[in-house]
């Protein structure tokens, strides 16, 4: 999946950083498929388990696969005690080390951006889903500005310090992603924006959460002077959205999209 993966190789930290918000999309992701209980998934990328345990909560699988690129993150993955159910391996979306048509539902929840062939990658779920089963992912709207980290970003670059994105986040536009279900051969490919609020109770949660990783919106920020960072703060401490009780609340959105397998 590429170099960017190795960014969330700590499962815990990660599960920290992006749990919630993770958690709130994938429900709405798992709504809008609406599929019967009692099937056989595949979630690709499964980093620390979270969108895996919400197929578990929700959808009652019969059997359930969990594959990603990243050791530590499996490893954090198999360790969680509501998770020992799961058939997890280590192993990449663009060569899924399964048989054909094993499964009867694949899904990658926000891993579409690290994916080096994201037409391989969807080609690849085809494959092991069987006839008449489904496929479907949904990432952040980086481009369309809907990324959980976004203010942050804005932030940044209030005091003149680019935060470009990578080639790979044109990946999350609902175009692109159309683009790679159809070229994988995909039937009945629908789309949908799917929009939650990202919400801490506090600036300082706020803030311990969003600097957690070194990711590309934290690595700028690492760079600059405590005179800079202060700064930051003050910008975002002015501008970041509250809701009734005072809590940060802003909104985040994915793009998501979603296809059959041909009869």
């Amino acid at each position: 999946m590429g170099n960017g993966a190795s960014l969330f190789s700590d499962g815990e930290t990660y599960q920290r950083l992006r749990g919630r918000s993770n958690r709130a999309v994938g429900e709405l992701f798992l709504d809008w498929l609406s599929l019967p209980k009692g099937l056989k998934w595949l979630d690709v990328g499964c980093g620390s388990g979270a969108f895996t345990e919400l197929v578990l909560e929700r959808c009652a699988p019969s059997h359930i696969s969990a594959i990603d690129p990243a050791e530590g993150q499996v490893r954090h993955a198999r360790n969680r005690p509501e998770l020992t159910q799961v058939a997890f391996r280590v192993g990449e979306a663009e060569a899924l080390p399964y048989g054909d048509h094993e499964f009867d539902v694949a899904a990658m929840a926000l891993v579409m951006t690290f994916v080096s062939n994201p037409t391989k990658a969807v080609t690849e779920m085809m494959r092991v889903v069987r006839p008449g089963g489904i496929v479907g992912t949904f990432a952040w709207d980086f481009v369309g500005k809907g990324y959980t980290q976004q203010p942050l970003r804005d932030a940044i670059e209030a005091m003149g310090v680019a935060v470009p994105l990578s080639p790979r986040h044109a990946n999350s536009r609902l175009e692109d992603l159309q683009r790679f279900f159809a070229q994988a051969g995909l039937d009945l490919i629908s789309t949908r924006g799917i929009e939650i609020h990202v919400s801490y109770p506090s600036f300082d949660d706020y803030w311990a959460a969003e600097t957690l990783l070194s990711n590309f919106v934290v690595q700028p920020l690492q760079k600059m002077t405590e005179m800079q960072v202060k700064q930051v703060k003050s910008y975002l401490q002015q501008r970041l959205p509250r809701d009734g009780e005072g809590h940060i609340a802003y909104p985040a959105r994915v793009n998501a999209i979603k296809g059959q397998v041909p009869v």
